[in-house]
């Protein structure tokens, strides 16, 4: 299975490239916006191909077959640059999944993007958490095979491959780690009990793939 990893650059991104490029059964193809980072792509194990989610990437999408759009402003740039990235890039890396027939989009979303009223958003993330819902429910509306992954605070701890994890998390006090989360984004591509659904995700005690299994 080819994969498109969008936002490849990222530490979340890096980190899932690795994991797919360690896997026999999937060829990994990681999507930055410099020729300057194919290196880092490639001492990972992956494809480097070159594309700008605020221009043009259409041809990161040849020969594609499941996209994990790991790319994100952070919350922390401006709201053009977070609408550009978070939603209007997205969007269009969705349209073009469309397009091009992909078999599985796997979409890195935020705990509570689901309903915003749920949630007691700082003032400083509302754009962020508006983007992000936004795309999500352009994609839960496309009619391809999805997985959205809502993560609670990201850390850059050392993965413990415990989480828990649920449609909606009755508490969403904790944080978890990204090298937690780049595993439930490559286990998104093949667990079926995950087809067109979204998980939040927060560390925790049970076995990752076990708690993947009970949603």
């Amino acid at each position: 299975m080819d994969v498109l990893v969008i936002g490849a650059n990222g530490t979340t991104g890096r980190l899932t490239v690795d994991l797919l490029a360690k896997r026999n059964k999937y060829y990994a193809r990681g999507m930055v916006r410099k020729e300057d980072q194919f290196e880092e792509i490639e001492k990972l194990g992956g494809l480097p191909v070159k594309g700008d989610l605020e221009g043009d990437f259409e041809q990161a999408f040849d020969e594609v077959d499941a996209v994990i759009f790991a790319a994100g402003s952070g919350g922390h740039t401006g709201p053009d640059k977070t609408k550009a990235v978070d939603e209007e890039g997205a969007i269009k890396a969705i349209d073009l999944a469309v397009q091009k027939g992909i078999s599985k989009f796997v979409m890195l979303s935020a705990i509570g993007a689901g309903d915003l009223t749920s949630m007691d958003i700082p003032e400083d993330m509302e754009d962020y958490y508006l983007a992000k819902q936004a795309a999500d429910r352009h994609l839960e509306k496309s009619g391809l095979n999805y997985t959205i992954v809502r993560p609670g605070l990201l850390t850059d701890n050392s993965g413990t491959g415990k989480i828990r994890a649920a449609e909606v998390l009755e508490n969403r006090n904790g944080e978890i780690t990204r090298s937690d989360v780049a595993k439930v984004l490559v286990a998104a591509l093949e667990h079926e009990n995950l087809n067109n659904r979204a998980v939040e995700i927060l560390n925790d005690e049970e076995d990752l793939m076990t708690a993947l299994n009970r949603v």
